[in-house]
């Protein structure tokens, strides 16, 4: 599968009085691998973009198809979805590590958009400028 993984092992901290992964964890774990992936293929989103572009989050969203319990192996592999001018859609996958393989544990999605403040300080659509494009190359590629 083309796309970037983030490995994880599930611990205490991510579990519920119940002793199941509680639920919010898993959008965490969205947001790590994306920032890790840009992280590793756009350096200079974690400074801010040069020509004053951000990343917004417009939507995130899990769906969850078995439950995960302390010390499961999870990868969350994060492929690219549609791509806009200004929008791009990343989607996601929760594999446990089991015995004879993987497990399809949940799956997601998240929306984001490149916004650029204007001279008022509002928040205004930018094109995705061409660092994010070398990231989206990346994903596609399945580096």
């Amino acid at each position: 599968m083309k796309g970037y993984e983030y490995r994880h092992i599930v611990t205490i901290e991510d579990t519920d009085l119940l002793g199941n992964v509680n639920y919010v964890n898993y959008i965490s774990w969205q947001g790590r691998a994306r920032e890790l992936c840009l992280r590793e293929f756009t350096p200079d989103v974690v400074a801010g973009f040069g020509d004053g572009v951000r990343l917004l989050t417009v939507s995130c969203q899990c769906d969850y198809l078995r439950e995960l319990t302390i010390f499961d192996e999870v990868s969350v592999r994060m492929t690219l979805g549609e791509v806009g001018q200004t929008q791009l859609t990343m989607k996601f996958e929760y594999w446990r590590q089991v015995s004879s393989g993987e497990e399809l544990v949940a799956t997601g999605e998240q929306r984001v958009a490149c916004v650029r403040a204007d001279a008022d300080g509002n928040m205004a659509p930018a094109r995705i400028p061409e660092s994010m494009r070398r990231l989206m190359d990346a994903v596609s590629a399945g580096r």
